[in-house]
């Protein structure tokens, strides 16, 4: 926190909430430094910022914290858990709810008239935290042990073996935003909670990564991608522009799953309020608020401090907005990043939070002794490797650990809630008036602090809701093309007789495919109706998302065009999008589909006569397409898959893809020009020792031709030894020739 008279004069126009140090702490403060640095008799320190030292920088997870959690889970200990909420409970204030503490004179209740730990687990998650950037072991024991508890894992942006739907090792919670690894309606229909990553408040702006190093076969598979290529997700601005397109994907998910919650992971920065109002305009039924403590132990140093916010201050604003603009009762509010004990909890919950997740605590408990090293595959616990040997000598976690834990936090939870006088955290949500600043704050910087805007509530009448009132938050658009689909197939999704049906669309229409293919998935999995397929022949427009997360056993047919996002975390079947009968227009000249069509697939075809937009086959991981041109940034971030352009492509082609390959026809010599040369290189494939590309490519014109009547795709199929001079193979400087076929061939069979 700085004081406006700083702000106003060095930066001007940005937000300062608490306000705290002026400019006479600013020069004590370089005076402290310069003493440091030129005292002869004092050598110097190297400080311990990011890593712990002795007698240097306090540090949250310091070996006292760290070694007490340890032993207090392993031998079920009350009194080492207790010496560690001393430790965090009573440590020099680090975060903003360190100077919070409680008035004087609140009447308690007694112990026994408080709700049980069974009813307080059901408010705790586990944060997001990939399989890739854990190992099996840890990531399984962590879902084993929330499962038991009646509480909620959440799977990170890693994918999940399918092996553990079903089961007490499967994750409650799946991450999404569409073209995280492995998102299929397979994956979607698997949970009880869908939570959009927006952005990570411990590295806001930027997606997951995972080290090539980590990648090994396992991870590979999951996550469509190649074993040793280091994999980073795009960011969520790719399918998320604005509030309407992050409102699409919450109509998608609610469309693939509609049992589950849609959860939305949203940065603690300055009007986060505002952000989050438009989320539950959006319909998302859950929000949480991430801070800048904890995150992945893989995050590169650049994110580790100076981003971010603590979600105090996010959580705070964003329950007062909600409240002042009545959308409070429209949505659950989530606490994340940093929260260790059953005080946490309870100023968490006053702030507004009804749920809460937490992160680093339960890899401790599992056995983490914070060494800080888990981007390297060393971790020395077998926490956070993929190395076999090290978790087989090392991982002791058993799911009872992480039980230990929670059933602590939420005994604490109690004691606190039975001295501030409340029977459940319902009634103590929102609840400021119980709050003040700590009496003695050791620093003239922390007696600078103002608090006050936290513990207000905004004007807003004591009758407005302070928790959600409603089971969902239900869209305006009940997508009644979709349950007429619905209606019509179920009986052959039920008998896997398969057929064809017939339909109109408007453009209003969502999500069109999405609702038939989680019934599918629901029943068979991504591709158990393959050999029984239903069809539907569809004329018209088709709204956003036309065809979003199919599955093998669906195929749409099209006789019109599309609007953006078309096959959108598609794991299988077809969408063949044809111009309507007696169209006047050239269709290798007119766009067809919109923006960020495939963004995320993993599987299924394509064929769409016309041309593509911006954004096609973003972060595409096993789907093929032909379409006849492309706009700027095509294939960016493709792992996997096949992309055939029968026009010319944008700029920017290929940034970031890391797999699969690409088939270009230039015939005006503009591809060298347009591709991102750091990532891709182009090989022409009419020689000798590429006969196997241009035998595929062939056989997949032959098929788009069949499936459309191009035009333009017959003409270069009649000349096709006069046309394949004229094409380019993008693929991946990653992965030579002969290996991209290879793992083409494997990942076909």
């Amino acid at each position: 926190g700085l004081t406006s008279e700083v702000v106003d004069l060095c930066f001007k126009g940005t937000p300062t909430r608490i306000q705290g140090t002026n400019f006479q702490h600013l020069e004590l403060d370089q005076r402290r430094l310069a003493w440091e640095a030129f005292n002869p008799r004092k050598p110097l320190q190297q400080g311990g910022l990011f890593k712990y030292v002795y007698g240097g920088e306090y540090h949250a997870f310091n070996p006292d914290v760290v070694n007490s959690i340890r032993e207090a889970v392993q031998k079920n200990d009350q009194n080492k858990y207790n010496e560690f909420r001393e430790l965090v409970n009573n440590r020099p204030a680090m975060t903003i709810r360190d100077l919070f503490t409680f008035k004087d004179g609140i009447q308690g209740v007694d112990l026994s008239e408080v709700e049980p730990v069974e009813s307080i687990f059901k408010r705790f998650d586990s944060a997001g935290i990939s399989l890739g950037a854990l190992s099996p072991e840890a990531h399984e024991s962590l879902a084993t042990a929330m499962n038991r508890l009646g509480a909620r894992s959440n799977s990170g942006e890693g994918a999940e073996d399918p092996s553990r739907y079903g089961t007490e090792k499967m994750s409650k919670i799946k991450q999404i935003a569409s073209g995280r690894f492995g998102v299929t309606a397979h994956y979607l229909r698997n949970a009880e909670v869908l939570q959009i990553k927006v952005a990570q408040g411990a590295k806001p702006g930027e997606g997951g990564q995972l080290p090539g190093h980590k990648v090994d076969m396992t991870i590979a598979k999951l996550r469509h991608s190649v074993p040793g290529v280091t994999l980073i997700s795009p960011p969520p601005h790719h399918d998320i522009y604005s509030i309407e397109d992050l409102a699409q994907l919450i109509y998608d998910l609610k469309q693939i799953n509609p049992n589950a919650l849609i959860s939305v992971k949203l940065v603690a920065e300055p009007g986060v309020g505002t952000i989050a109002a438009g989320v539950a305009k959006a319909y998302a039924d859950l929000i949480t608020i991430s801070g800048y403590d904890g995150g992945t132990g893989a995050s590169p140093m650049t994110s580790v401090k100076y981003a971010g916010n603590p979600f105090e201050m996010g959580l705070a604003e964003a329950h007062q907005v909600l409240r002042a603009n009545d959308l409070r009762g429209q949505v659950i509010l989530q606490a994340d990043g940093g929260l260790k004990t059953g005080l946490d909890v309870i100023k968490a919950a006053i702030l507004g939070a009804e749920t809460f997740g937490f992160g680093t605590v339960p890899m401790v408990a599992l056995g983490c002794k914070y060494l800080r090293i888990c981007h390297l595959n060393t971790c020395a616990v077998g926490v956070a490797t993929q190395d076999k040997r090290l978790r087989k000598e090392h991982f002791v976690g058993m799911p009872e650990m992480v039980m230990n834990y929670f059933h602590f936090v939420a005994e604490e939870t109690r004691e606190w809630m039975a001295k501030l006088g409340v029977r459940s955290l319902e009634e103590l949500v929102g609840r400021v008036d119980l709050l003040k600043m700590i009496d003695n704050p050791l620093t003239e910087k922390q007696k600078n602090i103002d608090l006050t805007p936290f513990i207000t509530d905004g004007g807003v009448p004591a009758d407005k809701p302070q928790t959600v009132q409603v089971d969902r938050n239900n869209p305006w658009d009940k997508g009644n093309i979709a349950e007429d689909m619905v209606a019509a197939t179920l009986a052959a999704i039920e008998s896997k007789s398969g057929g064809s049906f017939n339909f109109d669309l408007v453009n209003t229409g969502r999500s069109i495919g999405a609702r038939v293919a989680g019934e599918i998935a629901e029943r068979y999995g991504n591709s158990g109706m393959k050999d029984t397929p239903i069809t539907l022949n569809l004329t018209g427009i088709a709204g956003q998302s036309f065809g979003v997360f199919n599955v093998d056993g669906l195929n749409l047919h099209l006789d019109g065009d599309a609007n953006d996002y078309v096959g959108k975390g598609m794991a299988g079947g077809e969408i063949v999008i044809r111009p309507p009968a007696n169209s006047d227009f050239e269709a290798k000249n007119t766009p067809i589909v919109g923006n960020t069509c495939l963004y995320g697939a993993t599987g299924g075809k394509l064929f769409s006569n016309g041309t593509g937009g911006e954004r096609f086959g973003v972060r595409n991981s096993g789907a093929v397409a032909v379409v006849e041109g492309l706009g700027d940034h095509g294939c960016e971030y493709m792992t996997g898959g096949t992309v055939v352009s029968l026009g010319e492509v944008g700029v920017n082609f290929g940034a970031g893809m890391s797999g699969g390959m690409a088939f270009i026809l230039d015939e005006n010599r503009t591809l060298p020009d347009r591709i991102n040369p750091e990532m891709v290189e182009i090989i022409r494939i009419d020689t000798e020792s590429t006969e196997a590309y241009r035998v595929y490519l062939k056989s997949l014109l032959t098929e788009y031709v069949e499936k459309t009547n191009s035009p333009w795709g017959q003409k270069v199929l009649a000349d096709f030894s006069g046309f394949i001079g004229k094409f380019w193979l993008v693929k991946s400087r990653a992965i030579d020739v002969e290996q991209l076929f290879e793992l083409f061939v494997s990942a076909a069979d």
